[in-house]
């Protein structure tokens, strides 16, 4: 999900996203936002073992075609800074660009060769 301020948007319609991200029921999760002008995509993925998966890649929502950056940027909290969030958030990263579909699975292969277990 990305939280875009004014909600969390799992695709660009607020009500579906064929994707289906609610797919995992891994104990720890890996979860990818890329952004760039007009466009945005999730990744998630095992972070114990596997791949990424794309569950949206397309138009940002009607309001948030164009990037709006204000402020600082704080990973594992929403931007208005409610502590409503469950789980416990263990590390992030933040890019320059917009990432390919070749550094983002390197990304992955590194947070599996951490093996995280309970």
């Amino acid at each position: 999900m990305a939280d875009l301020e004014q909600g969390v948007w799992a695709g660009n319609d607020p009500y579906m996203n064929s994707g289906n991200p609610t797919w995992n029921t891994s104990t720890f999760v890996t979860a990818m936002l890329k952004g760039k002008s007009g466009h945005f995509a999730l990744k998630v993925g095992d972070a114990q073992s596997g791949r990424l998966r794309t569950v949206y890649d397309g138009h940002r929502p009607p309001g948030y075609e164009v990037m709006k950056k204000e402020g600082a940027i704080v990973l594992g909290i929403g931007g208005d800074n409610s502590d409503h969030g469950v789980g416990t958030f263990y590390e992030g990263a933040l890019t320059a660009s917009y990432t390919s579909d070749a550094t983002d699975d390197a990304i992955q292969a590194n947070i599996v060769a951490v093996g995280y277990r309970t």
